[in-house]
């Protein structure tokens, strides 16, 4: 993708993922945290947590995705990643954790398209992403996300295990 399709948030998404990946060993930890962080601010004083931050998530997926091959990263541990941190600031912030991982998950997925990847390693690793997060959560949002990425994901079905 060309740089000047990104929104503001899309192009500062990238440019603090770029700069936490140079930064650190830990890129992970590092994809998990700016990505977090980034949906914190996005919706902070916004009355509908939810819509403002399903809006968002997309903008900050495209992001986060463009990221990783500038800083030397990979692509698909970037979208997990990312995916996991927007799923559990989301629900920091109390946001609906259903709706927020099948709007990261469908972000990721599409902006990996976009940008040539391979579609089935993409579904795996946002709708693992989302997983580990709600599992991260709590037992209900476990479950929540389970159920909303198997009936709004094409291909989550095949990737989802019941919680450990």
């Amino acid at each position: 993708m060309v740089e000047n399709k990104l929104t503001a948030i899309g192009r500062i998404t990238k440019k603090a993922v770029i700069g936490a990946l140079k930064g650190t060993s830990e890129k992970a930890q590092a994809i998990v945290e700016t990505t977090a962080d980034l949906v914190k601010v996005t919706i902070e004083g916004v009355g509908d947590f939810t819509v403002a931050i399903e809006k968002r998530v997309g903008e900050i997926v495209s992001g986060a995705i463009e990221a990783a091959p500038e800083a030397g990263g990979d692509l698909f541990i970037t979208i997990k990643y990312t995916v996991y941190g927007i799923v559990k600031a989301g629900s920091d912030v109390g946001v609906d954790v259903a709706k927020i991982a099948v709007a990261a998950t469908e972000g990721a997925i599409k902006v990996a398209g976009k940008a040539g990847a391979d579609i089935g390693g993409a579904t795996k690793e946002a709708v693992t992403g989302a997983i580990e997060a709600g599992d991260d959560i709590g037992t209900d949002a476990s479950k929540a996300v389970r159920d909303a990425l198997a009936t709004s994901i094409k291909g989550a079905k095949d990737v989802i295990k019941p919680p450990k």
